[in-house]
């Protein structure tokens, strides 16, 4: 029921330590006005819907499909929003949640940590956030990892996201520091729009170049190939704001329990982005701690390269000391789903997100369920829902 793509013996080591122990689910909601560009993403028909696309995901999560939503799933080109399948899970097994607002245009109608940030702007303007809103919550990912770690005492902190736009943020972070990530990204389209993608990073930085190594802090910031790097800068100018509260979060409860970043290109965005911050800030962390965890729709995404984009961690020239993490998917299959929408999955659209694969190693790991019962569990919701 698990795959295991890179790093296979640490990634066995991981699966074996935390059979059959619960873990706690952290969800960090973000935005970027990335996400509002036509056509960037599939996760909300229109720039309008995908406003609101994260608020919806956390009330569903939060409360199911029986609850009248005041912010309602939104309308997809094609698929069912993938907290489905994480609310299947968390539900059935009980799994704590803690849902956290890293910056969203709006506050969701649910239970929420707020950390005090603010929503991106567009990455393409070289300028996406305040510096000083990077640092405040990065110091919020390390407290707040630290505290949920503390309440875990045999088992693991998954970290997922929400984040509309946030392939091309991730392509940002991992093409400015240094690893060759240009076509290798996922996207929720069945075919990536990897040229859309790319035009925007170039773009962005494009612009950081031009503001001639001084960023909006007046710390020195270079896009050459010799660090030191300000890595916070880099998120500052072209990122959003889950990405470093994610990193803060999995470098604090690393040090003391086994974390699994829930998510494909943008988990292993934060992953390069953790090496480059504990390098350039001398901070310890666990690497062999920390897996990545997805679906097999992303890492077998036959118009990315997620395999290869985790193998290139490890080669960015910006980053002396690259990890490659494990790269672990849950086999869940939609091919024998009697909804289309879950169908959908099988022919490229949605993939992943808040958490759905993550969620499906979980129950896979604590409870053996296999692919029947998880679909089983996922069809329900969807069939409570219309």
């Amino acid at each position: 029921m698990i795959s295991i793509y890179t790093q296979k013996e640490q990634g066995k080591d991981w699966l074996r330590q935390y059979r059959g122990c619960l873990p706690v689910f952290a969800c960090v909601l973000g935005f970027t006005e990335t996400g509002l560009i036509p056509g960037i993403s599939a996760a909300g028909r229109t720039p309008e819907d995908r406003k609101y696309t994260a608020c919806a995901d956390a009330e569903f999560l939060y409360y199911g499909p029986e609850h009248n939503a005041q912010y309602p799933l939104p309308p997809l080109a094609a698929g069912a929003s993938p907290v489905l399948i994480s609310r299947a899970v968390f539900e059935s097994l009980k799994i704590p949640i803690h849902l956290f607002n890293a910056g969203l245009p709006q506050p969701p109608a649910v239970p929420v940590i707020d950390l005090g940030g603010a929503p991106a702007k567009c990455l393409s303007g070289g300028a996406a956030m305040e510096i000083t809103t990077v640092h405040h919550l990065f110091e919020q990912g390390l407290l707040w990892g630290e505290r949920l770690a503390a309440n875990i005492q045999q088992g693991y902190l998954i970290v997922g996201e929400c984040v509309v736009g946030g392939t091309t943020t991730a392509l940002a972070i991992l093409t400015g520091l240094g690893i060759d990530a240009a076509g290798k990204v996922n996207s929720s389209h069945p075919v990536c729009n990897h040229a859309q993608k790319w035009a925007l990073v170039q773009a962005g930085l494009e612009k950081v170049k031009g503001s001639r190594g001084q960023g909006a802090g007046g710390e020195n910031f270079t896009l050459s190939s010799s660090p030191p790097v300000n890595p916070l800068q880099f998120v500052a100018a072209v990122g959003d704001p889950m990405q470093v509260v994610v990193a803060g979060m999995a470098i604090a409860a690393s040090r003391s329990c086994g974390v699994m970043l829930a998510g494909g290109t943008q988990m292993l965005a934060v992953y390069a982005l953790i090496s480059a911050i504990t390098q350039a800030y001398a901070l310890s962390w666990r690497p062999e701690a920390v897996v990545v965890g997805t679906t097999r729709w992303v890492a077998e995404d036959p118009t990315g390269a997620t395999v290869d984009l985790a193998l290139s961690l490890g080669k960015g020239s910006l980053i002396q000391s690259g990890e490659t993490p494990p790269l672990l998917a849950t086999h869940l299959s939609f091919a024998d789903s009697r909804y289309p929408q879950l169908r959908a999955y099988e022919q490229g659209f949605v993939k992943e997100g808040m958490g759905a694969g993550a969620a499906c190693i979980a129950a896979h790991l604590s409870q053996d369920w296999q692919q029947h019962e998880l679909l089983a569990a996922i069809e329900a919701q969807l069939e409570q829902l219309i």
